[in-house]
């Protein structure tokens, strides 16, 4: 009797970024790839997000900026990232090393990349290495017919047009200026034309997985959805393979563990990071952390589960409900906001990261209420910039017959309604704007980065992100600590192989993506920090598994 059912030279759980990229690797290689999907769809979290790439110097960098390096690449992650079970100087110099023949061999391959922009700076660019233009890369926008019959199977993005991601944001900003307006209406076009020639075009996250997913069936590699990984096979010390509830799938060369983080997994929250709520989370469904308990039952550790991918939301009405959580990302970074506690105290930087936006939330509620947060912003704001992606006046009286928009003609008044000290709140709301007045933050240095000034208005100054709160009338939201993935997982060696607690690899078994303890720590340095890693050690993970280092 055959102990397998099937047998493949690579079998990959999960449908990431770094899925795809190590199996056009083994088909390059000559060897047979099975990826196998949990969900109806393919894409994972990768799909619904930016698809921000974020991999130090690459190519495009290079070309425009030649003081780009990998040794400033590695002075800024050193400066950056702490030493964690996961995030090792051997791991980060693996990425830096790898991440950039990653992306050429992509481009070899056929997969439309370019820069994300010229302007999308590291999260610390401050610190020694970082870098004040964009270090990340991006997928072109891709024709979703393409995919032929797999098209209904690739996961829903947010950016349905044929734009470039970083374009695509600008145009909250239209009428400001020509390039921003002229590409506004060359995009409406082409999404006219679009339909007309029976186009259905994606951009950010979608884009990257759809062209991964199109190549990789062109390529030869076979995906199943709807057949998750239920158990690894070991045979002594050995992974030689996987049961899935269709049958035992042999793997000669290897297995890859690509499945998510477990940011839907409420219980498995409560247990590594207690009072985060799934509910919150921007991750798909399938995203239950179902093969981390089998990295331990293989003999294999779990390392910084303590540690999410924070992206604040805000709860506007029906927020449950929505594809995307509303994102609160960049809305009190811009000018004539802030954010402040339940007793009304300002206490972060709000421009900064995402990841140590909600960081921040969770070490400041530990003190004072701080889970929801109050999002403060003036008539000002309320004109220029959306809340949650949408413009007040849209849905005005609905929120504020709801209770979720608090209004008032006064800052005291505003505070009444938000149960906290009216004093307390209006002296935040006068520091904030002596603060404004004098032109620096003397309490949180907002700002002062290139990256607040990207989150805030380029067409306001002197700077970008700062403004002050004096127009009536005055407003509040709920700003909520929500997530884009957990950050916790199987600790991997340079190699991307899964490693037990002596440091001693298991044969046969790798990961990468949120699957893993990052390499980056508990930080996240740049746009693109999860999807990059996820690439890079895909690359890696197969190269090593198909024993063919860099002749691929």
């Amino acid at each position: 009797m055959n102990r397998f059912d099937e047998s493949y030279d690579w079998v990959v759980a999960g449908s990431g970024a770094g899925s795809f990229v190590s199996a056009l690797v083994m088909r390059k290689a000559g060897k047979s790839v099975l990826i196998l999907e949990k969900t109806p769809f393919v894409g994972g979290t990768t799909a619904k997000s930016g698809g921000m790439i974020w991999i130090p110097n690459n190519r495009f960098i290079r070309a425009a900026e030649p003081d780009e390096s990998a040794e400033k690449a590695m002075l800024y992650m050193e400066s950056v990232c702490e030493d964690l079970p996961g995030s090792t100087t051997e791991k980060r110099t693996a990425y830096v090393t790898e991440a950039p023949k990653m992306i050429d061999f992509l481009l070899e391959e056929g997969i439309a990349l370019e820069r994300a922009s010229a302007f999308w700076p590291d999260y610390y660019d401050d610190a020694p290495g970082g870098c004040s233009t964009s270090r990340s890369v991006v997928a072109k926008p891709f024709n979703t017919k393409e995919l032929g019959e797999w098209e209904p199977k690739l996961r829903q993005g947010f950016m349905h047009m044929k734009v470039k991601l970083d374009d695509g944001m600008k145009f909250a900003y239209v009428g400001k200026s020509w390039g921003i307006t002229w590409s506004f209406l060359k995009t409406g076009v082409g999404m006219v034309l679009g339909k007309l020639l029976g186009q259905r075009w994606v951009a950010a996250g979608a884009a990257l997985q759809g062209r991964m997913l199109h190549a990789a069936l062109k390529a030869g590699v076979e995906v199943r959805t709807d057949t998750p990984v239920k158990e690894l096979i070991l045979e002594g010390s050995k992974v030689v393979g996987v049961v899935t509830d269709k049958g035992r799938i042999g793997a000669r060369l290897g297995v890859l563990v690509n499945a998510g983080g477990f940011a839907q997994n409420q219980e498995m929250r409560d247990r590594y990071m207690p009072g985060t709520k799934s509910i919150w989370s921007n991750v798909p469904e399938g995203d239950t952390g179902d093969l981390h308990g089998e990295f331990e039952r293989v003999g294999g550790v779990l390392g910084q589960m303590d540690q999410m991918v924070g992206y604040q939301m805000t709860q506007m009405p029906g927020w449950e409900k929505g594809y995307v959580r509303p994102p609160a990302q960049s809305m009190t970074g811009k000018p004539h906001a802030i954010l402040v506690d339940q007793s009304g105290v300002r206490y972060m930087n709000e421009g900064g990261s995402y990841e140590l936006y909600c960081q921040n939330m969770w070490q400041r509620n530990k003190t004072v209420p701080a889970v929801p947060s109050w999002a403060i912003f003036d008539a000002q704001y309320a004109a220029k910039y959306p809340v949650g992606g949408v413009k007040i006046k849209k849905y005005y009286q609905m929120w504020r017959d709801s209770g979720y928009l608090k209004e008032a003609d006064t800052i005291e008044g505003l505070a009444l309604q938000l149960d906290c000290d009216p004093q307390t709140l209006r002296a935040t709301i006068d520091r904030w704007n002596s603060f404004v007045d004098y032109g620096h933050d003397a309490d949180f240095n907002r700002g002062y980065r290139k990256y607040d000034q990207w989150l805030g208005n380029p067409f306001h100054g002197p700077n970008p992100a700062l403004g002050r709160i004096d127009k009536a009338p005055f407003y509040a939201v709920d700003v909520v600590p929500g997530d884009v993935s957990t950050y916790g997982g199987a600790v991997t060696d340079a190699e991307g192989r899964v490693t037990r607690a002596d440091g001693s690899a298991i044969e046969g078994l790798y990961a990468c993506g949120v699957s893993t303890a990052s390499v980056m720590g508990g930080v996240y340095p740049a746009a693109g920090a999860s999807i990059g890693p996820s690439m890079a050690f895909g690359y890696v993970a197969a190269k090593h598994a198909a024993g063919v280092g860099n002749s691929v």
